[in-house]
């Protein structure tokens, strides 16, 4: 069975108050199986606790909708604004990302008091909401959209430190997967625009349309496999310097990779570590948790490369393409840079994508643990080329 409730989108809820609702009430419902003690701890410094989570999307709505426009709404603790601001620099000091795990208050039930106190909040300001805020009250829920994956990676990462070995959710189910060896599909070629084109949600950084010049390219119809990846390992891809960059080389030396993260090796062959606990990896699934690095070697090695985002934004669209964007997100070899005439919004909303457009890479599609409904073809998700605790995988292309 799937463990999870379905997500809500634009089209399936009638209103703006109960999308509001059903996304609210989604992230409550991903917690749920979590104890106190899981919500608080924070394994690493780029993941969050999931208490943390659940407070800073609270703290989005709080701040950016109800105090400025709401008069008379008051604040359910002064110096939550300290406590879960995350990167909005023009909202003055946050407590440091690293220490998150910390916070042992407010506790996780203090922190379910707050979302309800928002929430109660949001309700009678949606009840006749303001000219003009359907867009803003979209954004938050997206944003919190956002978190609901990144709640489910950051408490695997955390479960994974566990010599128990726990299960998130014994649930928890697979992506299906590819059928058949990867199929080589023609890619557009040519002029092409790319960037969203004015209906539905985007993010700021997908837009303004642009045209782009692709060369013809062939694109795999699915995603590389746990089969195909272990081919890659046994045949010293992990030992081989001349397939890595430099500073990839440096990242396997230092933190030891032979194989993608949560891989464990046993007497009985290699474990891998899921939502679900412990499995053995399906060899006909999608390899995950691969950092850029690693995904670029095995291209290399594999007489490939990685497509670029504009082969990207074009080719998950193209008929026969199988794992579009409900599987694992996929490495591009685009740095994430604006669109050309790209200007970010004015005030902290601004702050939202536009300032981290330097030193990571773009990702396309979507994964297993992002909501239904949430990845798009033209989402532009960004990490740095050495993270792995993603669901990130990746898809070949070949020059023509």
């Amino acid at each position: 069975m799937d463990c999870l409730p379905p997500a809500a989108t634009a089209q399936a809820v009638g209103s703006l108050a109960a999308r509001f609702a059903a996304v609210r009430a989604r992230t409550e419902a991903l917690a749920a199986p979590l104890s106190p003690e899981d919500q608080c701890v924070q394994s690493m410094p780029d993941a969050s606790p999931a208490k943390w989570h659940r407070a800073h999307t609270t703290w989005f709505f709080e701040t950016f909708l109800l105090v400025p426009h709401w008069p008379g709404y008051r604040e359910f603790h002064p110096r939550y604004g300290y406590l879960f601001n995350s990167y909005y620099v023009s909202h003055g000091p946050r407590h440091a990302r690293p220490r998150r795990g910390m916070l042992t208050r407010p506790s996780s039930d203090e922190v379910g008091a707050y979302r309800a106190h928002v929430d109660a909040a949001m309700e009678r300001l949606l009840a006749d909401p303001p000219e003009g805020l359907d867009a803003l009250v979209e954004l938050g829920l997206q944003h919190e959209e956002q978190h609901q994956e990144l709640l489910l990676t950051d408490i695997l990462h955390l479960l994974a430190e566990n010599p128990l070995r726990p299960a998130y959710s014994l649930g928890w189910r697979e992506p299906a997967n590819a059928v058949g060896e990867p199929r080589w599909l023609a890619g557009a070629a040519g002029a092409m625009q790319m960037g969203h084109q004015g209906q539905g949600f985007a993010f700021d950084n997908e837009a303004p349309v642009h045209t782009n010049w692709l060369a013809p390219h062939r694109l795999a119809d699915r995603l590389v496999t746990n089969a195909e990846w272990q081919g890659f390992m046994a045949d010293g891809g992990y030992t081989t310097p001349t397939l890595w960059m430099s500073d990839g080389w440096a990242q396997r030396e230092a933190e030891g990779w032979q194989a993608p993260l949560y891989w464990d090796r046993t007497a009985d062959g290699w474990e891998q570590f899921t939502l679900a606990g412990p499995r053995g990896p399906d060899p006909a699934a999608p390899v995950r948790h691969i950092s850029w690095y690693e995904a670029d070697a095995f291209a290399r090695w594999a007489g490939r490369r990685l497509p670029t985002e504009p082969e990207l934004d074009a080719g998950l669209a193209l008929p026969g393409v199988q794992q579009a964007t409900d599987t694992a997100w996929q490495w591009s070899g685009s740095a994430y840079r604006p669109y050309p005439g790209f200007v970010a919004a004015p005030g902290a909303v601004g702050e939202y994508n536009g300032k981290f457009m330097i030193n990571v890479m773009v990702l396309r599609g979507g994964s297993q643990a992002s909501p239904p409904g949430h990845a798009r073809p033209g989402y532009r998700n960004f990490f740095g080329p050495e993270k792995r605790w993603q669901f990130t995988g990746l898809r070949l292309a070949e020059d023509v």
